[in-house]
């Protein structure tokens, strides 16, 4: 550990660099004397000082190097070295061997002395001090400890046994559909175990997305968790082909076609649920990356209730689709929630005196009951061709998964005016814009004016951590950005073991339901512009989705951060 001849006080650091006054520094000093508190504790509890500040301080104070977690990942055999269970309890994070002798490890206090000891007996190795933030630090050791000792294990095995024809090892598409993986034990081929470790990993984690990404030294797997990714495990490049060969057998893939993009689909079992998996491959520089959504089949269909709609808006859209006509359309972004929106108003519309009929691309959850249909375009079944067909099954309810194109939209729309209620999606930022997109298709004023039962615009937003949420005082400043009184109770994100330490565990929907009377009708027919039509709807009793997010913020469901970046459009 580097030095100086002469150590500047830690104190007299931050003033220089006018981080805190001096009259903060004597402050804290003479709480100093009655806590027997670190300095830069003291200023942080205070809110004096970041977590940031004290790392660039005791660096420069000890001639340290400081270390970005978010950019350098530990190697395997360093985080091997130390237990979690010692990592943890020291908040101390190995990043690397360095020859035969050395160990790097970041710590966010390179003064604990004690600390340093214990890794340097545990280790028999000289330790070389990195300085990061303590939250960092906790991040971090989630992060990369998490992951299960049977991904870690199953690599060294792969490594080990070597790699070559590992191909011809895997189980059969068929084996593989029926079988859980547990079952999958220590004598199958090593990659077989990796991919299925990684695969039961990111279904215990709850991700919605597995991410397998090729670079130049590493192949890094991803998992994407409550809409943000998080690193799990960094693979060698030598075991980049088996793995991808391995997951393109299992979904049914042309393995020896590695130059365009594919798309396939696997079962399988992971503590006794079925998980559907669809696999997609994207050629890159460094080999195919792979993206598998995850959709657990066997997990209770979301209700309407559990989705965190208000009693008015749910009232709102019950009634829309209480109908026995007209299209009622959900709106927003890739990943807002649309698909789990329509499943909800599907199990409610679901009844033995109704023909019900979907048109998916693809079809996510079945539903029993329901006549559900996979898109495929490659053969001609595009929404429009299907959904003629449909209109002669004589269908109650249709639901048409996006209308992406003038046929569509018409069809829809002609469909809702002759007897059928019409759910559908479209991407637009909010509900009034929906009737524009679709006079842009090409459908006439007059039969749109006529069809629309109701248009809902919605995003998700992550839900606060309940385990370590902390208050939050809103400022000035802050009160006049988001129009929250600063006597409101709020919370901010702290983070825990509970939420992998991001302060946030699940998420909700935010929105707003347009509904569509007499009046707005006509406003329609006649071409009333947008702000017109939104007017009208706020008289109706729809409220925006940023004070849908606002009303969530006040009710300590999520926080300040979340509602405006989810809602900057507006």
């Amino acid at each position: 550990m580097g030095g100086h001849s002469k150590v500047v006080p830690l104190g007299e650091i931050l003033v220089n660099a006018g981080v805190i006054s001096r009259e903060n520094l004597h402050a804290a000093l003479e709480e100093q004397k009655v806590s027997r508190l670190r300095l830069g504790e003291i200023l942080i509890n205070d809110g004096r000082l970041t977590e940031n500040h004290l790392a660039d301080a005791l660096c420069e104070q000890l001639g340290l190097q400081p270390v970005n977690l978010s950019v350098v990942k530990p190697q395997q055999e360093a985080l091997a070295a130390v237990p979690e269970k010692v990592a943890t309890r020291l908040n101390v994070l190995p990043l690397k061997l360095i020859g035969s002798d050395k160990i790097a490890i970041a710590m966010s206090d390179p003064l604990d002395i004690h600390a340093v000891d214990e890794i340097f007996l545990l280790t028999n190795r000289d330790i070389e001090i990195r300085v990061a933030t303590p939250a960092d630090i906790r991040k971090a050791l989630v992060n990369y400890y998490r992951v299960q000792s049977s991904v870690r294990d199953a690599m060294a095995d792969a490594m080990k046994r070597g790699t070559g024809g590992d191909v011809s090892d895997v189980v059969t598409i068929s084996q593989a559909k029926a079988q859980d993986v547990a079952e999958i034990g220590a004598d199958a081929a090593p990659v077989v175990r990796l991919v299925n470790s990684i695969l039961e990993q990111g279904v215990r984690e709850k991700a919605s997305d597995i991410h397998v990404e090729p670079a130049e030294k590493m192949t890094r797997v991803r998992f994407r968790i409550d809409g943000t990714l998080f690193s799990a495990i960094d693979i060698p490049t030598n075991l980049h082909l088996p793995l991808v060969a391995r997951i393109k057998i299992l979904a049914g893939m042309d393995i020896a076609e590695k130059r365009r993009p594919q798309d396939g689909r696997i079962l399988i079992k992971v503590a006794g649920s079925r998980i559907d998996l669809r696999v997609s491959t994207l050629p890159s520089i460094f080999g195919e990356k792979v993206v598998l959504r995850l959709l657990d089949q066997d997990n209770d269909k979301v209700g309407i209730k559990k989705l965190g709609f208000s009693d008015g808006q749910e009232k709102m859209l019950k009634d829309a689709v209480s109908a026995s006509n007209g299209i009622v359309l959900v709106t927003g972004p890739t990943g807002s929630g649309k698909s789990t929106t329509l499943y909800s108003l599907l199990e409610i519309l679901n009844q033995p005196t109704k023909n019900i009929i979907t048109l998916e691309d693809p079809v996510e959850y079945t539903i029993a009951g329901l006549t559900q249909t996979q898109i495929n375009e490659k053969i001609g079944l595009t929404f429009g061709a299907v959904l003629r067909s449909v209109l002669r099954q004589d269908p109650d309810i249709v639901m048409v998964g996006e209308i992406r194109d003038t046929e569509t939209s018409q069809l829809a729309v002609r469909a809702a005016l002759t007897g059928h209620l019409v759910l559908s999606t479209l991407h637009t930022n909010d509900a009034p814009t929906a009737i524009n997109r679709l006079l842009d298709m090409g459908v006439p004023r007059y039969l749109l004016s006529s069809s629309v039962r109701a248009v809902l615009a919605q995003r998700l937003v992550r839900k606060l951590c309940p385990h370590c949420r902390e208050r939050l005082q809103i400022t000035r400043a802050l009160e006049r950005e988001t129009g929250i009184s600063a006597d409101r109770v709020v919370y901010a994100p702290k983070g825990c073991p509970e939420c992998r330490f991001t302060g946030y565990n699940g998420r909700t929907v935010v929105a707003e339901i347009m509904p569509v009377d007499r009046r707005l009708r006509t406003m329609i027919s006649e071409g009333a512009s947008e702000q017109e039509i939104r007017d009208h709807a706020r008289r109706l009793g729809m409220t925006t989705m940023r004070e849908d997010a606002q009303a969530k913020v006040e009710a300590g469901i999520t926080s300040i951060d979340e509602m405006l970046f989810t809602t900057m459009t507006e």
